[in-house]
């Protein structure tokens, strides 16, 4: 349970689109066609992102539409809201983990890379700016692929501010504070 003064907050990513995909992956006996799609959970789970059933615990895995026109160069568009705590932000190992699918016809899924979104690349920006990232992906044994994702990331407040009327505009003044050295500082009080 979240304590009082702590609310929670709510990652809006946009699966914007991805490059550079290439068609090696897909099983040559079956069909060269790519047909990608994306998921992706927090790392670790944030407590708002589980089903619980019996006790246990499970990651909620966000999934994008599948791409079957794009080919290589797929675009998805596809906004999500991801609930966080104030732990998530806290902890400096926490991230996205995002991976990159193809849908085939008749095996199933195969996956074509994956990434790490590191908290800091989001976690630093302003409540309600609109980030943009990239990605390049990794393949499933840990090389690099020439494959890169495009997502678009805005934190935003999960809880309204109570107590603050929508109507009216209130102008705040800050007094920038500088540190002076030791020096200085005594010669001002004289």
């Amino acid at each position: 349970m979240l304590k009082q003064n702590q609310q929670p907050f709510i990652l809006e990513i946009t699966v914007l689109s991805a490059e550079g995909l290439s068609t090696n992956c897909s099983s040559k006996l079956f069909s060269r066609r790519i047909r990608p799609f994306i998921t992706f959970t927090t790392v670790p789970p944030s407590p708002y992102n589980h089903h619980s059933s019996k006790g246990d615990k499970k990651c909620h895995v966000y999934r994008t539409r599948v791409d079957d026109e794009g080919g290589t160069n797929p675009r998805w568009g596809d906004k999500f809201d991801v609930p966080l705590d104030h732990s998530f932000f806290a902890n400096r190992y926490s991230t996205i983990h995002l991976q990159l699918y193809t849908k085939r016809l008749i095996v199933g899924q195969a996956q074509l890379g994956s990434c790490q979104i590191p908290v800091y690349d989001f976690g630093s920006s302003p409540v309600g700016t609109v980030r943009y990232l990239s990605y390049r992906l990794r393949a499933r044994d840990g090389s690099r692929s020439p494959a890169i994702v495009n997502l678009a990331v805005k934190l935003q407040s999960f809880v309204p501010v109570s107590g603050l009327n929508s109507d009216t505009c209130h102008t705040v003044v800050g007094i920038p504070v500088t540190v002076l050295p030791r020096a200085a500082a005594e010669r001002s009080r004289l």
